[in-house]
């Protein structure tokens, strides 16, 4: 019986192995393929689906709560198979993967097909956002996120609702998602721009809105869409900045000029009245001075309008009869009010050229009037340099310049010393040349000349008295008479005939000491004085008259009772 029994049992077994094999094998399971199964039971934790395995799969609750999904027993879902059998022999299934696999699936034909999603943006990571997009987390870039930068409360408001986004890079080997919501404004923008701009055409006359200045410029808003208003399109009048003229939210009218192939449109207010230059040209003759006033002072000169519209340069060289380096914000002021000549006018290339220096008196013809070479002017002194004085003659707006050899009949650089600035001065006119721009004069030449003085009736080998007036190393200066505008040198091998004698200290200052001029040039007004050649002179002299080196007496005893005799007349 046992027997019988066994037998029976053997051969159920083998019959349910072999039905199972027949029902596993109408059906191919594989790991990471997503399969749709039978929710069986649901419990506290776990909901049981049912996809033909050898068991069960369990998925955690919290999938569904999360995806915010309702189940009931018998409902069909798509489930991911992770494993056919984990260690404990169950299978391992995830509701959460296999809406990820269609969320991937779904951006991917998105992408291809450059279509916008929907999602909603979760929270902030480093460099941007993240956006959830049917349960695939994908990045929103900080740059991508609207045309315009977005305060914290505007941010906070765009994160409470789903947003639309374009998927513009995917990574499927890291699972990477970016996406952009600025490009998706910009295609709304560029959309609605086109609708505006296609009922604009060149020559319209529109309402517009300041929306914002630049330098060159400033942006009009024509309802929605942007245009340029250049700054030369603002006034015929020359203006500095478009603030001059303009605000922001001002509304003003402007004239569609130009509408480019890419939708951009330019826009201009001075096209709206008349062209006041050839309205206005007309009425200012070559020639003639007029009233205008300085709009702008640059490098080269200054702009200035003799009408609304109607400007002129006055070139720098047009300033000053005098002031020929000055930088012209130093002669003209913008705003200024002045009178200016018409040079010349090109109305083919809008051009005035205009004069201010010939509407004022000129000074240089001024002058020439009244002053000629070799006259004597006074002036104050403007500046002292390395090799002269300049000064600015009196009643005249002009400078006139004295070389440091015209100051004094010492011809020394150091008499520059002797002049500061403030000073007043008098001077002889040298020379005067206009096309140069040129004074140069003198002051020595008010003077004597101390070697004319002292010297033009005298020559060479003449003996002279003079005055010791300073000792140096390499001699003693001296000078004649009771004037010491003249000084001369006596050099140490020229004090003696004895090279014993040939001591500077023998001197002091204001002593008489008679010497022989021993060389004289008028024409280079050069002049040599020596003690030494006197000496040499009177020795010959006395061997001359009293004896000769033969008479066995001695120079010394011969010129000794002379020259003391000589001294005594002298100091007397």
């Amino acid at each position: 019986m046992e027997e019988i029994l066994k037998q029976n049992k053997n051969a159920s077994h083998k019959e349910f192995e072999k039905l199972l094999s027949q029902d596993l094998g109408k059906r191919i399971l594989k790991e990471g393929e997503i399969i749709t199964g039978t929710v069986s039971k649901i419990g506290k934790k776990f909901i049981y689906v049912d996809i033909s395995a050898k068991s069960e799969g369990a998925i955690s609750v919290d999938e569904f709560k999360l995806a915010k999904e309702e189940v009931s027993i018998g409902a069909k879902i798509d489930v991911l198979l992770e494993k056919i059998e984990n260690k404990f022999g169950d299978v391992v299934i995830s509701r959460e993967k296999a809406r990820k696999v269609y969320s991937w699936k779904k951006m991917e034909k998105s992408y291809e097909a450059k279509t916008p999603v929907t999602g909603n943006i979760v929270g902030r990571v480093k460099g941007g956002f993240c956006v959830d997009v049917s349960s695939c987390l994908c990045f929103l870039p900080g740059s991508q996120v609207s045309i315009k930068p977005l305060n914290n409360n505007e941010i906070n408001k765009m994160m409470k609702e789903p947003q639309t986004f374009e998927v513009v890079k995917m990574d499927t080997k890291r699972g990477n998602i970016v996406l952009s919501r600025r490009s998706i404004i910009e295609k709304v923008r560029d959309h609605d721009r086109d609708k505006i701009v296609s009922k604009l055409k060149v020559g319209d006359v529109v309402d517009g809105t300041v929306k914002a200045l630049v330098e060159w410029g400033c942006f009009v808003d024509l309802n929605g869409v942007d245009s340029l208003l250049h700054i030369t399109d603002i006034s015929f009048s020359r203006i500095s900045k478009p603030s001059d003229l303009l605000s922001i939210g001002q509304t003003i009218k402007v004239k569609i000029t130009k509408i480019s192939e890419d939708k951009k449109i330019s826009v201009s207010v001075k096209d709206l009245s008349e062209d006041p230059y050839i309205n206005e040209i007309e009425k200012f003759e070559v020639g003639k001075n007029y009233p205008a006033t300085v709009t702008k002072v640059v490098e080269y000169g200054a702009f200035a309008s003799l009408a609304p519209g109607l400007e002129g340069l006055i070139h720098s060289s047009e300033m000053s009869h005098t002031k020929k380096n000055m930088h012209p914000g130093k002669i003209l002021t913008t705003s200024q009010k002045i009178q200016v000549q018409v040079l010349d006018k090109d109305i083919e290339k809008r051009r005035i050229s205009l004069s201010y220096k010939n509407t004022l008196p000129n000074p240089w013809k001024e002058f020439m009037k009244k002053h000629k070479k070799g006259d004597t002017i006074e002036g104050i002194v403007k500046s002292v340099t390395n090799f002269a004085v300049f000064f600015t003659i009196k009643n005249y707006e002009l400078d006139s310049m004295i070389h440091y050899k015209n100051l004094s009949y010492a011809e020394k650089e150091s008499e520059l010393e002797k002049y500061k600035k403030g000073q007043a001065i008098k001077a002889k006119i040298l020379e005067i040349s206009e096309e140069q721009s040129k004074i140069r004069c003198g002051i020595r030449e008010l003077q004597a000349d101390p070697f004319e003085t002292n010297f033009a009736d005298r020559k060479a080998s003449d003996v002279i008295t003079v005055f010791v007036h300073s000792i140096s190393k390499n001699g003693i200066q001296v000078y004649m008479g009771n004037k010491k505008d003249l000084l001369l040198t006596i050099k140490k091998n020229q004090l003696a005939k004895d090279v014993e004698n040939q001591r500077e200290t023998r001197f002091t200052p204001g002593q008489k000491v008679d010497c022989l001029i021993s060389k004289l040039d008028k024409k280079k007004r050069e002049v040599s004085l020596s003690i030494k050649a006197l000496e040499e002179k009177e020795s010959k002299e006395a061997l001359k008259k009293y004896g000769s080196e033969d008479s066995g007496m001695k120079l010394k005893d011969i010129l000794g009772p002379l020259i003391s005799k000589k001294k005594k007349e002298k100091d007397n």
